[in-house]
């Protein structure tokens, strides 16, 4: 039986308030509250005559409108368009049309707007849930207009990879830049050097001798802490031309090559090109090393012997103190704790110091080593680098033979290269197995193991050339240290008569106390001396 088909029905609800004429005429006119935005990304001259050009037009543009009311022209200047994070004007702006004080935003185009299309798109929808429009003037689009977010989507990726593009390009030349050996520098941020005719750093003397006050401060054994803490007290500004000075400042001068007139470039790169978000470079991209760059502040050589000075405190793994010369110098041989300075006999005419173990009564069970006075320690240092000096010839020539036979690189080096070769070849099995896995169906548990396999083989590689690399920098460090006792001790003449601060950092690493006092003297160049209480070796 054919089933009959009712004939669908429509019905049209007719409007009940009426909109024409005579509505209109009666109802009152709202103008529409205006406002624009202006925005130029840096602070250049001709910039700046554009951002002055911008906010004319737009004062003017809506002003001259009968059926608009002026709010604002918000602006930022030397603010980038890639992130809305720090446009400041650009922030107030969307704040107070969300609060309902804005009808309409006037603007010049998608990319002046912002760069990022996330950004763009929830930017614009936040407004038109509110009834806000933005219009761009040059691509013609009104954001309430039905076609407009897709136009929009369409104009701010353009506009992003724009950003992209010019942030590659920008890139690209900062590497060429530096692969050519020239130099950049912050100026504003730091301290010794001015930008010269040439392009290149320029010593600023006033500030140099800060920079050579701090370096002579460090190597005399004082602490990041001590030495800002003095800057700070003599009323010098810091390189940012505040009045605190930190211990990260005071390390980061210490640290940095370009006081010996080199440069090391690309210390750090940008990862995010929207969010400008910047690492330390770790490896990821290629770093430019360039000597005899410009001027010198600090000589090479004591910038080098400041880098080992720190390396020798990190070293210690425990908390460095420079109240006195021997502080963080001096080891208890039961404990390996630190010897401290004490006063005994404050008040009266006994008065004298004495070193004895920090840890002697922290423990259950004390130390029996014994605590010396002050002068002692220094008769101790005096015997050790006198036994030494009574064959300096000798001395001298077993530390060229140290230096050939520890310092030499050349299997070290081919080791290194022939890990490097591995992790290369490594890496690039791994890529052809994921890259055959996605082409092609595979047993997964098989690719699972190969994949296991091959990445820990890797971590092993890896392991091994960081391994390799570490022992690299040590031998280089120790030769370093041998040519930094070297020079010291060659430059006196004869045997010490008396203590000499200087010569003890100079030459002296460590002093460690053993419980039958005696005292072994560890030099820069890895020797040791036993010295006793009656001087004479048992």
């Amino acid at each position: 039986m054919q089933r009959q088909v009712t004939k669908r029905q429509v019905q049209v609800i007719q409007p009940t308030i009426r909109t024409g004429f005579i509505n209109a005429a009666l109802a009152p006119v709202v103008k529409q509250r205006v406002a624009a935005y202006a925005r130029v990304s840096t602070e250049h001259e001709e910039q700046q005559s554009s951002y002055e050009a911008q906010v004319d037009y737009y004062t003017r543009k809506i002003t001259e409108r009968s059926d608009w009311t002026f709010v604002e022209v918000y602006t930022d200047k030397g603010i980038s368009g890639t992130n809305t994070k720090k446009r400041e004007g650009f922030n107030r702006m969307i704040k107070d049309a969300l609060d309902g004080n804005i009808d309409l935003i006037l603007t010049k185009s998608v990319s002046r707007f912002a760069r990022n299309t996330v950004d763009t798109l929830i930017t614009i929808r936040k407004l038109k849930d509110r009834g806000v429009a933005v219009y761009f003037e040059e691509q013609n689009i009104n954001t309430l207009d039905g076609k407009g977010e897709l136009l929009i989507t369409i104009m701010s990726s353009i506009a992003q990879e724009e950003s992209r593009s010019i942030s590659d390009n920008v890139t690209w030349g900062q590497r060429k830049r530096f692969a050519d050996g020239k130099v950049s520098v912050g100026y504003k941020q730091f301290l010794g050097f001015e930008k010269g005719e040439d392009g290149l750093p320029k010593v600023v003397e006033e500030e140099a001798k800060i920079v050579r006050y701090i370096y002579r401060s460090f190597m005399m054994g004082k602490t990041g802490s001590h030495i800002a803490k003095a800057l700070t007290e003599a009323g010098i500004p810091t390189p940012g031309g505040k009045k605190q000075w930190q211990a990260s400042t005071i390390m980061s001068i210490l640290q940095n090559e370009k006081y010996k007139g080199a440069a090391l470039l690309q210390k750090s790169f940008t990862v995010d090109f929207l969010e400008k978000r910047m690492k330390v470079n770790e490896g990821e991209v290629p770093q430019y090393y360039i000597e005899h760059s410009h001027e010198t502040i600090i000589d090479p050589l004591e910038h080098d012997r400041v880098q080992l000075e720190i390396g020798r405190r990190k070293a210690l793994d425990r908390h460095y103190s420079s109240a006195h010369l021997f502080s963080s110098r001096v080891i208890c041989g039961e404990c390996g704790g630190f010897f401290g300075r004490k006063v005994w006999h404050s008040t009266d005419t006994y008065k004298c110091y004495i070193w004895q173990c920090n840890e002697k009564y922290r423990q259950r069970q004390r130390c029996r080593t014994p605590h010396f006075q002050e002068e002692e320690l220094k008769r101790r240092f005096v015997d050790a680098y006198n036994q030494r000096a009574e064959i300096k010839e000798e001395t001298l020539a077993a530390c060229h033979l140290g230096i050939k036979a520890i310092c030499d690189l050349t299997d070290l080096d081919e080791q290194i290269r022939m890990v490097t070769d591995e992790i290369s070849v490594l890496v690039e099995m791994s890529r052809q197995l994921i890259e055959e896995n996605s082409r092609a169906v595979h047993d997964q548990d098989e690719y699972q193991r190969r994949h296991s396999t091959l990445v820990e083989k890797y971590t092993d590689a890896d392991a091994h050339l960081k391994a390799l690399q570490a022992e690299r920098s040590r031998r280089i460090d120790m030769r370093k240290s041998i040519e930094w006792f070297m020079e010291s001790f060659s430059r006196q003449d004869g045997l010490l008569t008396e203590f000499d601060g200087s010569m003890f950092f100079s030459v002296c690493d460590v002093m460690t106390v053993y419980s039958d006092s005696k005292v072994v003297v560890r030099f820069r160049d890895g020797a040791e001396i036993e010295t006793f209480p009656d001087s004479a070796k048992k």
